[in-house]
């Protein structure tokens, strides 16, 4: 995986966060940068964790299923845009009944956990590809937290609107990365 398809992964996977993101700046009464970069680096340390466990799990398995590797990246990475594209595509209003957000670890630890399950996966998917994963998570982390302090921000400025838009944006940018994987693996390219 290059630079740019790392980058882009890292996009794809931040977009549930940046979704989160928006609402939880949209919840809280102030948005000063402590909170911005507390609600960042949150979403931050789980994207980047997640993708090394599932790596690290994975890798024990990788000679097993070297030779369907592109199959199991394709239906990962497919499978998880698919999910956040019909996720971004639901109508809801996220402001109904929403009460003021909060900071603290117990409001945190579950919304981080929640946004970077699928990162798991995709660090399953980077261990059959044999992706060197320090390099990885480190883009993931720094692209989730950037993404995240702007979600917060920009929430907190103009609302949810963009919340459905993130996130199917972040679902075709997953299977378009598993596309080009599935393809590579069968020598299209």
């Amino acid at each position: 995986m290059n630079l740019p398809e790392l980058l882009l992964l890292a996009v794809g996977l931040s977009m549930d966060t940046f979704a989160v993101a928006i609402c939880a700046g949209l919840g809280l009464p102030k948005v000063g940068v402590r909170n911005m970069f507390v609600i960042g680096l949150y979403f931050a340390v789980f994207q980047a964790a997640m993708p090394f466990a599932g790596y690290m799990l994975a890798a024990r398995f990788a000679g097993w299923v070297t030779g369907v590797n592109h199959w199991i990246a394709f239906a990962l990475l497919g499978f998880i845009g698919v999910r956040m594209i019909i996720s971004g595509r639901k109508k809801e209003d996220p402001r109904k009944g929403a009460p003021a957000f909060s900071v603290s670890p117990r409001s945190m630890i579950p919304l981080a956990l929640a946004t970077s399950i699928d990162a798991l996966a995709v660090g399953v998917s980077l261990a059959f590809l044999a992706v060197d994963i320090v390099p990885a998570v480190m883009y993931i982390g720094v692209v989730t937290l950037i993404v995240a302090v702007a979600g917060v921000k920009i929430g907190h400025i103009a609302g949810v609107r963009f919340r459905a838009k993130a996130e199917t944006l972040g679902g075709v940018i997953l299977v378009l990365i598993g596309a080009r994987i599935f393809l590579e693996g069968l020598g299209v390219f």
